[in-house]
């Protein structure tokens, strides 16, 4: 409950004025709905790439309003869900492919543990790297992360 800043009484939060001395009283801020006011540029796209749970800041990233101009967050966004749908093939689709018993791939599963490997590393790579601020473009996955951010212009 506030109190007036002149006399001390308790006032609503609402009240313009103290109901016992009449003084002027602060206004209230109202606290900030925007969430993602506060994180940089920077961060938000190193968010990007968690390992397995980055698309969910990328998607964030790219609805919010805040970082709807800012090309590079945009592109990491968009690179960082790409190289999500890498990670699903490689599980979903290479896994199972590779460890069909009886088929003529039966002694390659390893395979499929070094592609979901090599998807992993390099999420950390790009953590790495966009921590430092340098810009990488991935191939394949960052042609079509930079044809994303240039569609939406």
């Amino acid at each position: 409950m506030p109190y007036c800043c002149q006399c001390g009484k308790s006032a609503q939060p609402a009240d313009v004025f103290c109901a016992a001395c009449g003084a002027r009283q602060a206004a209230a801020t109202p606290p900030s709905t925007d969430y993602l006011a506060s994180i940089q540029p920077r961060t938000a796209s190193i968010l990007c790439y968690i390992p397995i749970l980055g698309w969910i800041p990328a998607i964030i990233v790219l609805a919010s309003s805040r970082f709807r101009d800012h090309r590079n967050v945009r592109f990491h966004a968009f690179q960082g869900l790409y190289l999500f749908v890498a990670w699903l093939i490689v599980d979903w689709v290479l896994g199972p492919v590779f460890s069909i018993p009886g088929h003529r791939f039966h002694l390659m599963p390893p395979i499929a543990g070094l592609l979901k490997a090599a998807v992993i590393g390099t999420w950390i790579y790009m953590m790495i790297t966009v921590s430092q601020e340098r810009m990488v473009k991935l191939p394949i996955v960052g042609e079509l992360a930079d044809r994303s951010v240039s569609e939406q212009r």
